[in-house]
């Protein structure tokens, strides 16, 4: 059977699929985020999402699927993490301190600068935030994407200008 009648559906199929990919899956989870229990649970749903999805997976672009599945959704869980975190640091506001035109400012100010950074290009928005919030290198970054470190020096540029325009002072 070639691999384009493979169908994923196909419990022996989908089986193949799990050992010849869950060993690399996870060892690519496990690198970029350094907790072997973690890696393991992210390979575990992106398999249950591609059963979930078996009729729409093409068997030569099952291995594609996991990897991207897996990647988006170990980016969601640093998203919330990082946002978890933020508010964990979050210092408890004096109210006493600050003037409510300074309060009013600040807000302003910051709902300015999430807006800009929502509404950047995603590859512009992933590399500026993989940067500012973990403190991650160009090159890490390209290594973590999968792209040159002139492409992350590139969508970083691109997203500095754009967010420059709309706040000041960054």
């Amino acid at each position: 059977m070639s691999q384009s009648e493979k169908s994923v559906c196909d419990k022996k199929v989908f089986n193949e699929l799990f050992d010849l990919n869950s060993e690399s899956l996870r060892n690519y989870l496990y690198y970029q985020c350094g907790d072997l229990q973690q890696a393991e649970d992210l390979v575990q749903d992106a398999f249950i999402k591609l059963w979930k999805n078996c009729k729409k997976i093409l068997f030569e672009k099952a291995r594609g699927f996991l990897f991207k599945v897996a990647k988006n959704a170990f980016y969601n869980q640093v998203d919330h993490q990082k946002v978890m975190l933020k508010y964990a640091k979050r210092p408890q506001k004096n109210s006493n301190t600050e003037t409510p035109e300074f309060q009013l400012e600040e807000k302003e100010f910051l709902e300015r600068l999430q807006n800009a950074i929502a509404n950047l290009p995603e590859g512009q928005r992933e590399v500026f935030l993989l940067n500012r919030m973990d403190q991650m290198t160009y090159k890490e970054i390209a290594e973590f994407l999968g792209v040159s470190q002139k492409a992350v020096e590139k969508r970083m540029h691109k997203a500095l200008v754009k967010l420059r325009k709309v706040v000041k002072n960054i």
